[in-house]
């Protein structure tokens, strides 16, 4: 019987790589094909399998959302994947070491996508960008990448980021030149921002809220362009192109249906403030990780925020890989046929 199956193994083998150079291609990871029931998900929201995509972040839920890009130009939620970790505490990433995950408007072109990448498939964001460089902050290779375990990066399970790459590969294949990443510290809802109006981050986050509302209220990515040390926008593309990002910033007025969003907001944040119990507003973090320390398993377990029952390599613990079918407990795809 073994030996049965020993050459039943060989023959699918052989058979395997006689395909052309073009199929075999398709095997590898960066290369493959976006699952069958997520392209009937796309087509059933008609949207195509190659039109843009829009990603954004929220990390007290820890979620991840794909926005695509439908026939009449508007964008709709096409998924939602839980994140495995993130590491550090909400607010943004201000230097290089920290540990933090970044918050606020990144674009991603077809450059950052790392096929290479340690940690199965990854997506530069685009840290530093312009608003970043114009407030001193620093720091390189912040992440959307494989694993369960984050340094200041946004780790999914390999599963996850697989459809996560080949979505934004494909979106790249269907013409779009970049994508933009919205990444908050949480969902900029009235109630959130009452919760929090107490943190040190408080003034950014409303400043991230107006791009959140922009897009909440179009359905379709703002321009975001940085001036005075500060987001804007809205503006059109050709004037945010040309800001300075230390600046002045151009005089503009707020589109009516998007100031009416914050007027209401503002309003029903202070509401809920008003009603608010002191031990009901967010506890404000005292971790801080000094760069450059050697970081203990105390803290580095206190700054993964990372989902339950995973491991850092994003292995559910005591069962087998996030995502993996009932029959696949690792090693080779011919594993089936020697047991």
């Amino acid at each position: 019987m073994f030996i049965r199956r020993l050459v039943t193994a060989a023959a699918l083998a052989a058979s395997m790589f006689a395909l052309s150079a073009c199929q075999y291609e398709d095997l590898v990871p960066a290369n493959a094909p976006l699952p069958a029931d997520l392209v009937r998900a796309i087509k059933a929201q008609g949207m195509g399998v190659h039109s843009p995509v829009l990603v954004r972040l929220y990390k007290e839920e820890s979620e991840l959302e794909i926005w695509k890009q439908k026939t009449d130009g508007s964008y709709a939620l096409l998924k939602t994947y839980e994140i495995c970790a993130w590491s550090g505490k909400l607010g943004p990433k201000k230097k290089e070491g920290d540990r933090q995950a970044p918050e606020g408007f990144y674009t991603v072109t077809p450059a950052q996508l790392n096929p290479n990448s340690n940690y199965h498939l990854a997506i530069n964001m685009g840290y530093p960008n312009a608003y970043d460089r114009a407030n001193a902050r620093t720091g390189s290779h912040l992440m959307i990448h494989g694993s369960c375990n984050s340094s200041g990066c946004y780790a999914m399970d390999d599963v996850q980021v697989q459809e996560i790459y080949t979505l934004a590969r494909d979106s790249f294949e269907g013409g779009q030149r970049a994508f933009q990443i919205q990444a908050y510290p949480f969902r900029m809802t009235p109630k959130n921002l009452a919760r929090h109006r107490k943190s040190e981050h408080y003034a950014f986050w409303k400043m991230l809220k107006m791009g959140s509302d922009h897009f909440e209220i179009t359905k379709r990515p703002p321009n975001v362009g940085v001036c005075e040390s500060r987001y804007i926008f809205d503006q059109s593309a050709a004037t945010v192109a040309g800001l300075t990002p230390n600046g002045p910033c151009p005089v503009f007025q707020t589109p009516a249906e998007i100031a009416a969003k914050v007027a209401a907001d503002a309003a029903q944040e202070e509401q809920i403030a008003a009603r608010l119990k002191p031990s009901e507003f967010a506890v404000t973090s005292s971790f801080t990780y000094r760069t450059g320390d050697p970081i203990t398993a105390d803290a580095y377990a206190q700054e993964q925020n990372r989902r339950k029952g995973y491991d850092r390599d994003g292995n559910r613990i005591g069962g087998r890989r996030a995502g993996a079918s009932s029959s696949e407990s690792g090693g080779s795809i011919f594993s089936s046929f020697l047991n």
